[in-house]
């Protein structure tokens, strides 16, 4: 009775560990989705595609002095961002009207595809901030506005918030009709 009892016992704890074995396993497959070194863009269709740093890296890079004032009127994050036009990331020949950003931390504005495309406003997901990149970056991949004289103001800009648009940590890009 009691090598009845053991080997159920025995059998029990094999199936736990069988179970939590799968479950850690599991965890471990789960691509993350934290902010790093990627983005993914989201089509109408649902289809997602992951772009990577180095994906990144190997379009054509805009660098340029940038900086935004925010809803106080104070101007923040003054330096040199490197990275990839937005408009470029997406591609031409897609169909969207608009996007949507989504940051790690929830944060989400939706910016019009004529803002996205502003040739005087060039948008662009940032990877290095005053030459240094993500990960060791760590507001990175961000949105960065960078007009030729470097600083978006709210008047200019036509908003009441510059700095709404420069989302640090950008996981999704979504495209919205």
């Amino acid at each position: 009775m009691a090598l009845v009892r053991e080997v159920r016992w025995g059998m029990a704890a094999a199936w736990i560990l069988a179970v939590a074995l799968m479950v850690v396993l599991a965890i471990l497959r789960v691509p993350s989705r934290e902010a790093g070194p990627e983005v993914c863009i989201v089509s109408l269709d649902g289809f997602e595609m992951v772009v990577a740093l180095a994906e990144m890296k190997r379009l054509r890079a805009l660098s340029r002095p940038g900086s935004y004032e925010n809803q106080f009127g104070n101007w923040r994050d003054e330096g040199r961002y490197t990275g990839v036009l937005l408009a470029d990331l997406i591609g031409e020949e897609v169909e969207y009207g608009a996007v949507l950003l989504v940051a790690a931390d929830g944060y989400r504005i939706e910016v019009a595809r004529s803002r996205l495309e502003d040739p005087g406003y060039p948008m662009i997901v940032a990877y290095a901030f005053d030459g240094v990149e993500i990960p060791a970056w760590r507001d990175g991949p961000r949105i960065a506005v960078l007009p030729e004289d470097g600083g978006v103001s709210n008047e200019e800009y036509g908003v009441l918030s510059a700095g709404s648009f420069w989302v640090k940590n950008v996981t999704e890009i979504h495209l919205l009709p």
